[in-house]
């Protein structure tokens, strides 16, 4: 009983550090009275933090199967993981408005979206695929409940940063959603978007899979899971 508390309290301060924030401007004070940087590198370690706390607290779980785990089931995150770190090293700093990880006072050129033209919330994106491709390989409760609740954060986040670039974006909104998506692959065969953001996007791209495939060999010391079939 006492691993299920310490599992429910790690994913309550999680969530609760995501949504606290938010009620009443709260954050907006803080990022007024401690700066944008100080306060978001705060943030960020409490963060970082309490996902370890909540990695640590599902591992101390008890077991309980929802469904088996097959061995194939490995390679879903094998392969789908390389294209969340792309995604992340390519959202950082995104010009484009009301999402994760975009650049301050961001305005969106419809002409030339960047990455916004693959997914509009590329972090968020990078997230979901996390959560998703992790929840396919560990059917136990616990680990079902945790990807679970970190793939529908996403969800909810890019319906709500749409819901609020519809309503503050104007007269710009409808050509902001026509040049955009949640997820498109498209551009990545059209040549005047290539000609556009290859030079800039290429090494991010090439930063993501290095990061990558750094991380890869840790997974089994700093998780306890053999990553691989």
């Amino acid at each position: 009983m006492a691993d299920w508390l310490n599992f429910a309290l790690s994913l309550t301060a999680f969530l609760s550090s995501h949504i606290i924030p938010r009620i009443g401007g709260l954050r907006d004070r803080l990022i007024t009275k401690l700066g944008r940087s100080i306060y978001f590198s705060l943030y960020g370690a409490v963060s970082l933090l309490l996902f370890a706390w909540a990695i640590v607290a599902v591992g101390e779980a008890p077991r309980v199967a929802i469904w088996p785990h097959y061995p194939w089931m490995r390679w879903i995150p094998n392969l789908t993981m390389p294209l969340a770190f792309v995604l992340i090293f390519c959202g950082l700093g995104l010009r484009s408005p009301n999402t994760l990880g975009s650049r301050k006072g961001a305005e969106f050129d419809a002409t030339n979206p960047g990455i916004a033209a693959v997914s509009r919330h590329p972090l968020l994106l990078a997230l979901l695929i996390w959560a998703g491709a992790h929840l396919v390989v560990n059917g136990e409760l616990a680990h079902v409940i945790l990807f679970g609740t970190f793939a529908s954060f996403p969800l909810v986040a890019m319906w709500g940063f749409d819901r609020k670039s519809a309503r503050l974006m104007g007269a710009q909104a409808e050509a902001f959603f026509a040049q955009t998506s949640w997820l498109s692959l498209m551009p990545l065969v059209h040549r005047n978007w290539l000609r556009q953001n290859a030079s800039a996007l290429a090494p991010r791209c090439l930063l993501g899979l290095l990061c990558w495939a750094a991380l890869l060999p840790l997974h089994e010391a700093v998780i306890g899971a053999w990553p691989f079939p």
